[in-house]
C-alpha cells in the first residue's frame, strides 16, 4: 500500500510547494504558492486513494509479466515458437487482472 498523507496531497496539488506540517497545521514557506484549503487536500487524499485502488491492475500485472528479454531473445534467434509463449503469457497475465476491474 501506498503512504498517503496530507504532504502527498499538498505536493500532487502544488508540485513545488514549500511547506512544513507541525502538529497538523501546515506552514506554507513559498510566497509565491497560494496554500490549498483543509477541505482540498481531504478532496486530492480521495482522489489519489481511488486512482491508488483503480490502478491495482497495473501493479499486478507488472509484477507478473515475463521478463521483455525473453521476448527480445526470440525475436534475435528467430524462434516463433519462444515468441507466441511470450505473448501468450502476457495475455494469461492480463486475463487475470483485467483492466477496470
Amino acid at each position: 500500500m501506498i503512504n498517503l498523507d496530507k504532504s502527498t496531497a499538498i505536493l500532487s496539488l502544488v508540485p513545488n510547494a514549500e511547506f512544513v506540517i507541525r502538529d497538523d497545521v501546515i506552514e506554507w514557506h513559498s510566497p509565491s504558492t497560494s496554500p490549498v484549503s483543509d477541505e482540498q487536500i481531504a478532496q486530492e487524499l480521495t482522489r489519489l486513494e481511488q486512482q491508488y485502488a483503480t490502478d491495482a491492475y497495473k501493479r499486478n500485472r507488472l509484477a507478473e509479466y515475463p521478463p521483455l528479454t525473453d521476448y527480445l531473445d526470440g525475436v534475435v534467434k528467430g524462434d516463433q515458437t519462444q515468441i507466441d509463449k511470450y505473448i501468450a503469457d502476457c495475455l494469461a497475465v492480463k486475463a487475470k487482472y483485467p483492466k477496470g476491474a
